[in-house]
């Protein structure tokens, strides 16, 4: 599966559970660390914990891919799971906004 492909299913695994402001951002060709960014807003840490969850059980279970690393789920207003190429930020909307990763990455 290529990244980009991966990136598509990741995006339609976060529509299904209702994940709200989804954006994928290209930065293959300003990083190393990977092709995609994705980010979803949930609206509470159940929601975050649950899109975060379901990413991982799909991805496992119907492609045999598990992500090299997750990070945030003792506070579960931001969990990231990087799948090397794509890596997922599911972020409450409080700290996506402060964070504003879109304009770092500048989607452009």
């Amino acid at each position: 599966m290529t990244s980009e492909e991966l990136a598509n299913k990741i995006v339609s695994v976060l529509e299904s559970k209702k994940g709200s402001d989804i954006e994928v951002i290209n930065v293959e060709d300003k990083t190393t660390l990977a092709d995609f960014f994705i980010l979803a807003t949930g609206n509470s840490t159940t929601q975050i914990k649950a899109l975060a969850d379901e990413v991982e059980y799909v991805l496992k279970n119907e492609d045999q891919i598990m992500a090299d690393h997750v990070e945030g789920r003792s506070g579960d207003k931001w969990i990231l799971i990087d799948f090397k190429d794509v890596i997922v930020h599911v972020m409450h909307p409080e700290l996506r906004a402060s964070y504003d990763l879109e304009s770092l990455w500048d989607k452009k």
